[in-house]
């Protein structure tokens, strides 16, 4: 295999148009991509047939429109190339039109009030930004996806939206440093962490199979104690797994990278290479799509589930994000000149006012239910936002803000202007990982975002207050008289005003939530209490006076979410009382059945039966309470069906419906530890994680 040909050989991308359009074609096409222009109908034309010979000439006879609806998965509908020819027969034909917009039914999507179900019609708009590929035989456009009245449905087009001002924003705030940057454009490398288990055992398995995580399970008797697996030698059928996964993501020109073994037993994770956030958002929504499909063809299901398996480690998708311009340039990166730290330290103001300021759109935007099981655990942050910079880049803002001289490793005036910062080194901090926001030397790391999430809610909130932020500087700024005295102005001002969001030290101390309340930041537990913050009216105006959403489509995400978190729970719920009466409880009962007639013929014989007795009761006990707990649960769940799926209904689920599952959940994992093996209904937790050998 060379990779080189194998490596975007399913994608049309830029070195594959200049190979098929006609090179004026090409041109105009990148100025329109450059200038955020339209394409003209002439133009789209060409480039259509020529995608479609591109298709046809490797076997695709159909194409879609590959979108990203509110769902937070993506959605297609495949339409052939073939059109009648006179006299019969049949062409293969793509036009402009059809490549530019499509018309998918848009009655059944959620759309949060934005539709009534009889408004069926759609649209979905080609993202020239985002290079169309080839999916299983299928010619696949990335789009963008509205209503009728032109609303936004989708998660791509908020993003792109705040994509195009963090842009104009952001070059306000670098011409002002002579900077001479075309373009500047956010950059993210999503990790993801992933279990993987064998699909017969999988399939035993009712909880896993309809909601992704296991709601009973008892603590097997190896987990993750040991830390053997955490980097450890990958087992043969993960290898030959991993192998075809990295093969069949080159093919869409998706830079996997990194793979290894994750702290769980059965848990592993893969990283890609950056990229151009609106095109990460769509490889990681591929990402995810072959992940599953590469693991049925190996015999195994991939999780992707936030907590699939109790006492164990969660799984998360750390979304690396910084800023490039388009010649390169990490705005994250010092450079060696005053005026280059200069700009270095008003993009770090920048990003501490604008997470402190927006510490809940933040949270809101990795706000679901399976993520609020991760959150808090000893593997992932807790609720509360906060962001690490590491001791000397702090003391360096510190000593701006007050005006005096920075000194550690050596003595460096950082009066902005007169004198060079000193030197970082990648590893001038050391990695904090329990920070939700990390600053690790060139770029942030994002650890709250879960492994089923799409990831453009997130880079969407963290390009618009970049925006903002940007804009404020800027205005403030281009009124300066002297440049880095207006630097050193506003790094004094949001050490003032919002230094409470840096945090260096241990996020997993219970010590920590305690100094975050005395700081006035946020605790933010579950996704309702994040979810009813989402409408207020900073949050409203912030993404209004950027461009990024109207008010009416932030409003139907937040009923959306609400509505989602419900029915999640409520689905959980049900599995659980279908599981416990139907399952659980009956093979309890024939185990004691078993005992007690045992015990029955042991006392003919005059044998003791102290033990079998003794067992016997004990799981007579548990049964008992075990009802109780699914009377109980049954109850509060039709409450919370009477409340309805809005936040009424939420707050139920979250302060009654879950604390009876997991009251139903503990009697259920101690009656599996008092039953024999041969008669529990299901493969327990050590069958599942070391199945895969």
């Amino acid at each position: 295999m060379i990779i080189s040909k194998l490596y975007g050989s399913m994608v049309f991308d830029d070195k594959t148009m200049q190979e098929w359009l006609p090179k004026e074609i090409y041109r105009e096409m990148k100025r329109c991509i450059a200038n955020d222009l339209p394409l003209d109908l002439d133009t789209a034309n060409v480039i259509a047939n020529a995608m479609k010979e591109w298709a046809v000439d490797k076997g695709v006879t159909h194409f879609t429109h590959w979108f990203q609806p509110l769902t937070g998965i993506t959605a297609e509908k495949h339409d052939s190339f073939i059109s009648p020819a006179k006299g019969g027969g049949v062409l293969m034909e793509f036009n402009g039109k059809e490549l530019i917009k499509g018309e998918p039914d848009a009655s059944s999507f959620p759309s949060g009030g934005l539709r009534a179900t009889f408004e069926a019609r759609g649209y979905t708009a080609w993202d020239p930004t985002s290079y169309a590929f080839i999916k299983d035989g299928i010619l696949c456009i990335p789009t963008a996806f509205c209503s009728y009245n032109g609303e936004s449905l989708d998660k791509k087009t908020p993003l792109l939206r705040s994509m195009e001002v963090l842009n104009r924003q952001g070059l306000r705030v670098l011409r002002l440093f002579g900077r001479k940057t075309e373009r500047l454009s956010a950059v993210v490398g999503p990790e993801q962490e992933y279990f993987l288990v064998d699909t017969g055992v999988f399939e035993k398995r009712e909880d896993l199979f309809f909601t992704g995580r296991t709601l009973f399970g008892a603590r097997p008797p190896k987990g993750q104690e040991l830390n053997d697996h955490y980097f450890g030698a990958i087992k043969p059928r993960v290898v030959a797994y991993m192998k075809e996964l990295d093969e069949e993501l080159w093919k869409l020109g998706i830079l996997a990278k990194t793979k290894h073994n994750e702290v769980a037993p059965a848990q592993h994770e893969l990283a890609p290479i950056y990229t151009t956030v609106n095109v990460a958002v769509d490889q990681n929504q591929l990402t995810m799509e072959t992940m599953k499909k590469v693991a049925a063809k190996h015999g195994m299901t991939c999780l992707l589930h936030e907590k699939p398996f109790e006492y164990l480690n969660g799984s998360g998708k750390h979304n690396n994000w910084s800023l490039s311009t388009n010649f390169g340039h990490n705005l994250f990166n010092p450079g060696k000149s005053p005026q280059d730290n200069a700009q270095f330290l008003l993009m770090l103001a920048a990003v501490i006012e604008g997470v402190d300021k927006y510490q809940d759109l933040l949270r809101i935007s990795v706000a679901h239910a399976s993520n609020d099981h991760r959150l808090g655990a000893n593997e992932a942050p807790p609720a509360i936002i906060s962001m690490y910079l590491g001791d000397e880049i702090t003391g360096i803002l510190q000593a701006i803000a007050d005006g005096r001289t920075y000194s550690t490793r050596a003595k460096c005036d950082v009066k902005i202007g007169v004198h060079v910062l000193p030197t970082f080194a990648m590893d001038s901090a050391d990695r904090n990982r329990t920070s939700p926001f990390a600053f690790t030397g060139n770029k942030f790391e994002f650890r709250m975002p879960g492994s089923s999430q799409s990831i453009a809610d997130v880079n969407m909130v963290l390009n618009t207050i970049m925006a903002e932020e940007f804009k404020l500087f800027a205005d403030e700024l281009e009124k300066a008289d002297d440049l880095n005295e207006g630097v050193a102005k506003i790094i004094k001002r949001v050490m003032q005003e919002h230094g409470r969001i840096i945090f260096n030290g241990n996020n997993y101390s219970k010590d920590w939530e305690h100094e975050a309340e005395r700081r006035g930041l946020l605790n933010l537990k579950t996704t309702i209490d994040a979810l009813e913050r989402l409408c207020d009216e900073k949050n409203v105006k912030l993404l209004t006076s950027m461009g990024v959403m109207t008010e009416v489509e932030l409003r139907s995400r937040q009923e959306i979410s609400v509505e989602k978190y419900c029915k999640e729970i409520s689905l959980e719920a049900t599995t659980m009382l279908d599981i416990a009466t139907k399952s659980i409880i009956p093979a309890v009962l024939n185990y004691k059945k078993d005992l007690t007639m045992s015990a029955a013929k042991a006392i003919e014989a005059g044998i003791s039966t102290h033990v079998e007795i003794a067992m016997a009761n004990r799981l007579e006990a548990l049964v008992k309470s075990a009802c109780q707990m699914v009377d109980n649960l049954k109850t509060e769940l039709e409450k919370a069906h009477e409340f309805g799926n809005g936040f009424e209904g939420g707050k139920y689920y979250a302060s009654k419906v879950i604390p009876a599952m997991d009251d139903l959940r503990e009697v259920c994992d101690e009656l599996e530890t008092s039953t024999a093996k041969s008669y529990w209904p299901m493969p327990s937790y050590a069958d599942v994680l070391f199945s895969v050998h």
